[in-house]
């Protein structure tokens, strides 16, 4: 499963990307109004830093605004994926900028007819959203599963990227669900390092280690 990174926070997705961690990025308006910085300036220099895909979204509401502000966006490196809403007007911006060449990554999925007319559209990407869902008491594995048995059945190309993503379960459920993204915050993927065991039983060596008096380094 491969990792995107979802913040526009430099600092953070820099950190990750020197250990390997980050095959992509993915950020949005809100994430742009928490790094404080010109969303087309920020972007660059994420794109700049990491190989894989980027997602920038566009604003606009209407199909051709939406195809005008992706164009735009897609000038920005080589390597972005511009986001568009999963709405009729999404789907046709989709189609339009799937046809450019571009990579498109649809949005605020919540269903798999939603994904399956997606995939239809030639979208790179659908990002269905697990935490909103598991807000409203839906199990959001459940809708990855659905994507995952439809475009297995008709072997479309489009990814599936696990997004709104907010524990350590979620990443692990997504992997075994077959995702084949998860975009998640910095602190999440940074905590999955973490197990009381590991801890207790460094604890346990450190302890010993030092009753031998001995030195590596």
């Amino acid at each position: 499963m491969k990792f995107f990174v979802d913040t526009a926070d430099v600092a953070a997705i820099a950190e990750l990307n020197d250990l390997g961690m980050v095959d992509g990025v993915t950020t949005n308006p809100s994430l742009i109004l928490k790094s404080g910085r010109d969303i087309l300036e920020v972007t660059k220099e994420i794109c700049g830093m990491v190989a894989g895909p980027v997602s920038a979204e566009v604003v606009a509401l209407q199909a051709d605004d939406m195809i005008a502000e992706g164009r735009k966006l897609a000038q920005i490196a080589p390597n972005i994926a511009v986001k568009v809403p999963l709405t009729w007007d999404g789907l046709k911006a989709c189609k339009v900028l799937s046809g450019d060449g571009f990579m498109v990554n649809v949005t605020l999925c919540f269903s798999a007819n939603q994904a399956l007319l997606a995939a239809k559209a030639g979208a790179t990407f659908i990002s269905p959203f697990i935490g909103r869902l598991d807000d409203i008491n839906l199990d959001g594995m459940d809708l990855i599963e659905e994507i995952r048995a439809i475009y297995d059945n008709y072997d479309f190309s489009t990814e599936i990227l696990a997004a709104s993503i907010r524990t350590v379960n979620h990443m692990k459920d997504a992997a075994l669900v077959g995702a084949d993204v998860a975009t998640a915050p910095p602190a999440v993927i940074k905590s999955m390092a973490n197990h009381v065991l590991t801890d207790k039983g460094l604890e346990a060596f450190m302890a010993d280690w030092a009753k031998t008096g001995q030195k590596i380094l």
